[in-house]
This record gives structure tokens, sequence and C-alpha cells, in this order.
């Protein structure tokens, strides 16, 4: 029997007429099915949130007290949140557990920083005629954060969207990926335990053309924090006028493995990161830019290591590849391939899709306007681009309209250095896989890949606005 769930608002469960069915990823059974939203539940989301922030304010050490809690309770918790995740999201178990363990720290490390929200003082007094006065900054909370995040990491991006909000003293609308609300609606529960006042946090359900519109038009909303597509997120840009914006969106990461790579580190390392989650997260290794000298070599390393991936069912305790978010998703990713395909592009292992599932799949011989190249993927999909020079190297994976996140494998000390000056990118991981993420770091993109940053202590920098306060001495 299917879960039954509702929204969660003003600190009630509401239900609706209409329910939105979730199902699970790897058996297309229904696995919940929950209230969907409507315009009149968003409206009165809003309107919660915007009256708890004006009625309901906690003090720093309140809102410490209350974010720890709700990660003793994930503790005591993990392995239903992470079967959770296995279900709706298709995520392989052992990396759903890693996900709750991420979100306890996202969510510890924002109980932390609410209690260190500090301004700075501001030395006015060296201005002519302003002998007698003083100055310092405080930071204030920006109000209502509206949070729209995606299905890839149920748990920890919504973890890292409401807990640095809510440290900071906000109220929060948060709008889960439709096919993945489950986890968020635990986690809504969680707080609920914790003693979080009616109204701070708010979650509604529906789809993102909808739910999302009405959200971004409310100017209850100040702040906007969103990951998700590029696309979505220019939309957003451009219709919410001069409100705050948080925006992590598309990349195809570009990895270079320099003719001084550890060729057996960066082929075990790759082969993993390429492809854990079905290839399904923002910072995938995508494009693998190899030098000419070891290209070969890496490729023999790189497709051995592949054999001992395990794919299939997500249930299962060593299943690194399990299915993606949904059949039509790797339709698409077995469009794309065919068309490398036929474009001249050549599979080197992989390539073949069974309903949800696709195969762990190299590519080389790309060029630079395939779809599997230019665009971001969001699958199990890597492709082998072969150099020479590497500063022409960087200057060709620089004309990709993104910039998350990349990596180079290397020992030249002076090789790391220049590919960090060069490569465009928010953050640029040396002898490790472009997906390397603590939730500690500041993290987030350049170019067509986002706005602002995330990490507890940056993202609360976002969520919170800078005052001047003067005193006059005289």
């Amino acid at each position: 029997m299917s879960e039954q769930m509702n929204l969660f608002i003003n600190g009630k469960w509401e239900g609706t007429e209409e329910r939105l069915e979730v199902i699970n990823k790897y058996t297309q059974e229904t696995y919940a099915t929950i209230a969907k939203a409507g315009q009149r539940d968003v409206d009165h989301a809003i309107e919660s949130a915007e009256e708890a922030y004006q009625s309901k304010q906690l003090a720093p050490y309140e809102r410490y007290e209350i974010l720890k809690k709700v990660t003793e309770f994930l503790q005591v918790e993990k392995e239903e949140f992470a079967k959770c995740m296995v279900a709706e999201a298709g995520k392989p178990l052992k990396q759903a557990r890693t996900e709750v363990d991420r979100a306890i720290q996202t969510i510890e490390l924002s109980a932390e920083e609410a209690k260190r929200i500090s301004g700075q003082g501001v030395p006015i007094e060296a201005a002519p005629g302003s002998e007698n006065r003083m100055a310092f900054t405080i930071r204030v909370p920006v109000g209502v954060v509206g949070a729209i995040t995606p299905f890839n990491f149920p748990l920890n991006l919504v973890a890292h969207k409401i807990a640095p909000a809510l440290a900071a003293g906000n109220a929060v609308v948060l709008k889960p990926a439709s096919a993945t609300p489950v986890t968020a609606l635990k986690l809504a529960a969680s707080f609920e335990k914790a003693g979080l006042p009616a109204g701070l946090l708010n979650v509604v359900v529906g789809a993102g053309s909808v739910i999302g519109k009405q959200m971004q038009q409310d100017e209850r909303i100040s702040t906007y924090t969103f990951t998700g597509s590029a696309k979505v997120g220019l939309n957003l840009k451009q219709n919410t006028g001069l409100n705050k914006l948080i925006l992590e969106l598309g990349n195809n990461s570009p990895v270079i493995i320099d003719k001084e790579a550890d060729l057996d580190k960066a082929a075990a390392t790759l082969s993993s990161a390429g492809f854990a989650y079905a290839g399904q997260t923002c910072i995938t290794p995508q494009r693998l830019y190899v030098h000419a000298s070891v290209k070969e070599e890496f490729q023999e390393k790189l497709t051995e290591a592949m054999r001992d991936l395990v794919v299939g069912d997500p249930n299962h305790e060593d299943t690194v590849v399990g299915p993606m978010i949904s059949k039509e998703e790797a339709k698409r990713a077995e469009k794309w391939v065919n068309e490398a395909r036929q474009a001249g592009a050549k599979v080197v292992t992989g390539g073949n899709r069974t309903g949800a599932m696709y195969d762990p799949t190299v590519l080389t011989d790309v060029s630079r306007d395939m779809l599997v190249v230019y665009e971001e993927i969001f699958a199990p999909v890597v492709s082998i681009i072969e150099y020479n020079q590497l500063d022409e190297c960087i200057a060709e994976l620089n004309k990709s309209p993104y910039g998350l996140q990349g990596g180079i494998f290397t020992k030249n000390l002076d090789t790391a250095f220049y590919a960090a000056k060069n490569v465009e990118v928010g953050g640029l991981i040396i002898n490790d896989s472009s997906q390397y993420r603590v939730d500690l770091m500041p993290y987030g993109g350049v170019k067509d890949s986002g706005w602002g940053k995330e990490g507890p202590k940056y993202a609360i920098e976002e969520m919170t606005e800078e005052r001047l306060v003067v005193l006059n001495l005289d």
C-alpha cells in the first residue's frame, strides 16, 4: 500500500482534493500519493510564512537548538530517510545513506552559523566632520525565502535551502521536486517535532510551471533560492524583479587528465564519479579532456575500472548505478548518444537502455557541437576529448556556457595552478573529480551555471541584508 502524505502549511498537514502520484523509480510502482497544492494553498503558505516571520522571531540560540534537534532525529531515522530516497529517487542505498550523513552536516553547520551572524565596525570617524560619530553594520534576515529544489538530492539540497534560511531568522516556503517530494515532507515533520513555530516552514507540492510561477510573482517573497536548469533559472531571474536570487544551475563538468597525471588514480576516481547515481548530479564529470600522449592508456584503464561498477537495483548495498529519474529522461540520454554516434562519435562501452536504466557509457571522437558535449547530459555518459596543448584545451573547454565545477589530474604544480587561474568555473578540484563537494565550502558557478553561493555560512550571507548603524556622539 502506498504512503499518503499532505502539504505542510502553517504547522498543519493540509489535504487537497487533487493528489500527486510518486513512482518508485526502479519498480515503476506507486510509492506514495501526495496532496497537490492549488493556488489557494500556495497563497496560504506564503501568507503563513509572512505572518510567522513578523510575529514568531526566534533568538539565534533558539534557532540553533531547533536545528540541532533535527540533526538528532535524522541520526535516529537515517535508514528510513535513506530507503525513502532509494524508492522515490532511485538513489543507490549506499549513496542515499551518505546523503543523510551530509544533510546532518549541512543542518548542523547551519545551526552553528546561527550563533555567529555578525556585522563589522566601520571607521567613519576618519572622515572629516565625522570625528564624533561611530558606525557598525548588523545583518538582518531578508524575510520570506522561496526555495525550489530538484529531484537528485531530495534531502541534502532541501537542507541547503531551508537550514541556512531558518538559521538566519527567515521564514521559508519550499517547493520540492514533484518526482521526489516525500523526503522533503518527512524532513518538515522533523522540524515540526523539533518545535519550529508554525509558519516558519511551509512545504507545497505540485508542478513547477504552476507553483513556481505563482511563487515568483508574489511580492511577499523577498529572496529565491533555486537549483535546477539554466532555462528555468533565467526565467526566474527575469520575473522576480529586484528580489535577491541564489541560483544553482546547469553544468557539463570538464576534467583535464594531464600527461603527468596519475592515470590509475584518475581512472579509478572517474569510473565511479562519472556514473554514480546514474550521472544525475550537477558536478558529475562529463567532458574528459585527455592529453594525446596518454589518451589510449587512460581510456583502457577507465573502461577496465568500469567493469567493477554494479548496475541495477538501488536497494542492493553495492549498487553504484541505479535507474534514471524516469524512462523519459533515459530515452533522452539514449537519443543524444545515438545522435552523437550518427555524427561520428564512437561508443567505447555502454550505450544501451532498458526502461529507466541506462548503461554507463563512454564516448570518444566527439565534437563540441554535439549535445553530449555542449549541453548537460545528466546521465551516466562521459566523453573523452583529446588535446595536445594545455592552453588550447582550456580555451576550448571555456567555450561552454556553463562553469560550475571542474577538475584536473596532474603531478605538476605549475600545471595545476595554471588551470586554477584559467579554467572558468566556480570551483576547480585538483587530483580529484569535479564531483567533490563538502557542505561547508562555498559552492556556486559562473556564466550559465548560477548566481550566488551555497554552503551554510555563505548562504546565510545571501539570505541576510547588511544594515548600517551610525551613532552621533555630539
